[in-house]
């Protein structure tokens, strides 16, 4: 084929567009609630990335990582706790929530469903065919893929094909159109083989995968994550941090922290609101200073503008933050 024809057949697909990635910060570079921490049931590492775990499998620790393969500045790090097998119902994962209105050009659950391809860099201590996953909302619809890491503590670009699924309900609103999982200690109630759609209930892991979370302090790091439509990954589609960020905002939001002093009065701090996904959950910090209170303003259609975190008297207010959250 040549240069014209393999461009065509690109465009025509959309893959040689702008935005052709429905992964959000796969280059892990906007951390907005930190850099590093321990794992919960399900606690979010860098934006728009979530670590999980459950017994027997014990707590992970994840970090903003500037080992990288070339051309990226961070990843992100996973390293194992003591090792544990998963058992049954135990598991570990890493995954990535996708926006219902960002994948209906997919054609899920229909004649028209399109192929994607998951491509990334990894790295890890372990060796051998590890799992990933993607699954609807509902949990009742799943495709397994596997990919191979030949060499311990080297990074490697990976992909994995995945069909388009002509089943099933895959919503297209502001809801979860569908989750990417990455199988770091899965135990077998979750677990399907690989290479086919699959029906079932609350799926996310891989058969005969290796399970990260088995080998004590055993490391994962991971970046440059691309999902898009079609059967050949594309180079990965690097975006200025502005943009990354503002994408990141529409799904959590932290304001930065400003002093109150005899001049600044009362006003601490200021966040906007309008563009997020829903009305979020706010949480507030002040370091000191008992009489905060956060004020949500509400513009046309009834949802909320920007907030102000206020001290109901002047009493020097060190640090106030304001989180916005209208996560997955």
């Amino acid at each position: 084929m040549s240069k014209a024809a393999e461009l065509a057949a690109l465009i025509g697909s959309g893959q040689a567009q702008g935005d052709r990635n429905l992964i959000i910060n796969g280059a892990m570079n906007v951390a907005q609630r930190g850099t590093s921490g321990t794992s919960t049931a399900d606690i979010y590492t860098v934006d728009r990335f979530a670590l999980g775990h459950g017994s027997p499998v014990n707590a992970m620790t994840f970090e903003q990582s500037t080992d990288t393969p070339d051309n990226f500045k961070n990843s992100i790090k996973v390293t194992a706790g003591t090792g544990a097998g998963a058992s049954t119902t135990g598991y570990a994962i890493l995954r990535q929530a996708i926006e219902g209105q960002n994948i209906s050009h997919l054609g899920f659950g229909t004649s028209a469903a399109k192929a994607i391809i998951l491509s990334f860099h990894v790295k890890s201590s372990l060796t051998g065919t590890f799992g990933v996953s993607i699954r609807n909302q509902a949990g009742n619809r799943a495709y397994g893929g596997t990919y191979t890491i030949s060499s311990a503590n080297t990074w490697e670009y990976v992909t994995v094909a995945i069909p388009g699924d002509t089943s099933g309900t895959w919503p297209t609103d502001t809801g979860t159109g569908f989750n990417l999982f990455w199988d770091l200690g899965a135990g077998s109630n979750y677990d399907i083989a690989a290479g086919s759609w699959t029906t079932g209930t609350n799926m996310f892991g891989v058969e005969s995968t290796v399970k990260l979370t088995e080998t004590s302090s055993a490391t994962f790091f991971i970046t440059g994550v691309q999902l898009e439509i079609g059967d050949v990954a594309t180079a990965f589609e690097h975006e200025d941090f502005g943009t990354t960020l503002r994408k990141c905002q529409r799904y959590f939001k932290k304001s930065s922290g400003l002093a109150d002093d005899d001049a600044w009065t009362n006003i601490i701090n200021v966040i906007e609101l309008g563009y997020m996904r829903t009305t979020p959950t706010i949480t507030t910090t002040v370091s000191t200073g008992a009489n905060a209170v956060f004020t949500a303003f509400v513009g046309l259609g009834g949802a909320p503008v920007h907030g102000v975190y206020q001290s109901t008297a002047n009493n020097a207010l060190a640090q106030a933050y304001i989180d916005a959250a209208a996560e997955l």
